[in-house]
């Protein structure tokens, strides 16, 4: 199916890609991957708790975030913030600096809410324009597993939660190979996997990106704390809301659907 793509984040250095079967195969590069996500796992669960109990605890002002209750936004300021959708790391990236609204005395990077009102908006109209099963949606992040396969439920679209199997999108002869023509996932470190191989096969990808994201390879950012249990949730909801609210598609999910249980 013939998509036109969205606008392009970051340029994607030229040269060919050369597809590499036999590596994705190999042990190695597999135990390689999982090693890789669980030690970023435990490197953030601590800091996921942590910015869900100050997101809790010390919500943002009108000042610190500059919007108010009359802010055109697909939810109210105080629900986005109670969520953390704005708490992002102590780190930062050039490539996700245009998104960050200020940075707090703890050193914590917070993310300009607006942006990320704006960036959904533009990913459901983007993938509101493909055929649902033709949308692929990744998570290897505990917390974002849960809302990642409520918004395939919800949108129709295919959904591989956990680790993803090197070949999935490059390998005909495996058997859980797809050909889908757009990728989503939630954090593109934990999901480099999956990006690596929506590069080689020439589709577009979204993904939610912290303000410690490289995008090199992401085709539209949404920025958000792609680590919260809550943040995740209320990204995810808002998202498939919107996609079926552009197919004229009534919808009886509530953004609590897409939490996952402690």
């Amino acid at each position: 199916m013939s998509q036109e793509q969205p606008e392009t984040d970051e340029e994607e250095e030229a040269g060919d890609e050369t597809q590499e079967t036999e590596e994705e195969q190999q042990p190695t590069e597999a135990e390689e991957t999982e090693a890789e996500e669980e030690q970023t796992e435990e490197q953030t669960a601590e800091g996921e708790e942590e910015a869900e109990e100050e997101a809790e605890e010390e919500p943002e002002t009108e000042r610190e975030t500059g919007f108010d209750d009359e802010t055109d936004l697909l939810l109210p300021v105080d629900d986005y913030l109670s969520s953390g959708v704005h708490i992002g790391t102590q780190q930062k990236t050039g490539h996700m600096e245009r998104f960050i609204h200020r940075v707090r005395e703890d050193g914590l990077y917070v993310i300009d809410i607006a942006q990320t009102d704006d960036r959904i908006r533009t990913a459901a109209n983007f993938l509101s324009g493909y055929e649902p099963s033709s949308v692929l949606v990744t998570s290897s992040r505990r917390y974002g597993q849960h809302p990642a396969e409520t918004f395939a439920e919800a949108t129709g679209a295919r959904v591989r939660s956990g680790r993803f199997i090197p070949g999935t999108l490059t390998n005909p002869d495996y058997d859980g190979y797809i050909e889908p023509d757009v990728l989503v996932v939630t954090d593109p470190i934990g999901d480099a996997q999956a990006v690596k191989e929506a590069v080689t096969v020439g589709i577009p990808v979204i993904a939610m990106c912290d303000t410690n994201n490289a995008t090199n390879n992401v085709d539209l950012v949404v920025p958000t704390n792609n680590k919260g249990r809550k943040a995740l949730a209320v990204v995810y909801g808002l998202l498939a809301e919107e996609i079926l609210d552009k197919r004229g598609v009534e919808t009886d999910y509530t953004l609590e659907d897409f939490e996952p249980e402690v």
